[in-house]
């Protein structure tokens, strides 16, 4: 069961949207919303439940996907730290059309719904913001529709790859991206079967693109790993 936690934090200082909030909004926020801890695989919600809170990750880890045919896991998205989400089902009115569960323990700041709908309603520079955001989301949603129906199996991999380093950064050695997938998780990313996840990663490690150490993957030649994505 998730975990909520009463004590008092700052939270809102690490995402911009926040800025634009009045101070009597502010304090609004503070003091109706919770943080809750999710463990590890944990469900934050599922498909068409009705929303009761937009939600900023704090820490940890959290994915988003949306089960196909035969209840196979198609991960939509990979939260970072700071992140909003859950939002979409508020503004429109109805269910949410995706998942989203803990990758790894992590903590999520949930601001209630009517909390979060009346600053839309009655904050002109929050709602701006957040059309910006909903804009950037759409745009990364068509280009990923395009890489995960037009790249081949190489170039969906890939491209998984390099969104991973730039969500989530390195380690100190510079090249072992900070997150730790298993094949399942990268196939279910890529929009291919974990065997041919498995099989394509074997074929980078030969052709000393990137470097497999159980479950750290590591980006040796960048440059390929591009070029491989940008040609699918």
């Amino acid at each position: 069961m998730p975990q909520i936690l009463h004590e008092s934090a700052q939270f809102l200082d690490h995402n911009p949207l926040w800025g634009v909030l009045t101070e009597e909004e502010r304090q609004q926020v503070q003091r109706e919303s919770t943080i809750v801890r999710y463990g590890k695989n944990e469900q934050i919600y599922r498909e068409h439940d009705i929303p009761e809170a937009v939600m900023m990750l704090v820490n940890g880890k959290v994915r988003i996907y949306k089960e196909g045919i035969g209840q196979r896991p198609q991960i939509i998205r990979m939260l970072k730290p700071h992140d909003l989400f859950a939002y979409r089902a508020i503004i429109a009115g109805d269910g949410y059309n995706t998942s989203a569960s803990a990758f790894e323990e992590s903590l999520v700041y949930r601001i209630p719904k009517d909390t979060f709908l009346h600053i839309v309603q009655s904050n002109n520079r929050f709602c701006f913001s957040m059309m910006e955001i909903m804009a950037r989301n759409l745009a990364f949603s068509e280009l990923q529709t395009v890489n995960l129906t037009q790249k081949h199996i190489r170039g969906r991999l890939a491209e998984s790859l390099l969104t991973l380093k730039a969500n989530y950064g390195v380690d100190d050695d510079g090249v072992t991206i900070s997150m730790y997938m298993s094949r399942e998780d990268l196939a279910n990313l890529s929009n291919m079967t974990t065997s041919n996840a498995i099989r394509t990663l074997s074929q980078f490690a030969q052709e000393g693109i990137v470097g497999i150490d159980g479950r750290k993957l590591k980006i040796l030649n960048e440059t390929a790993l591009t070029r491989i994505s940008r040609l699918g």
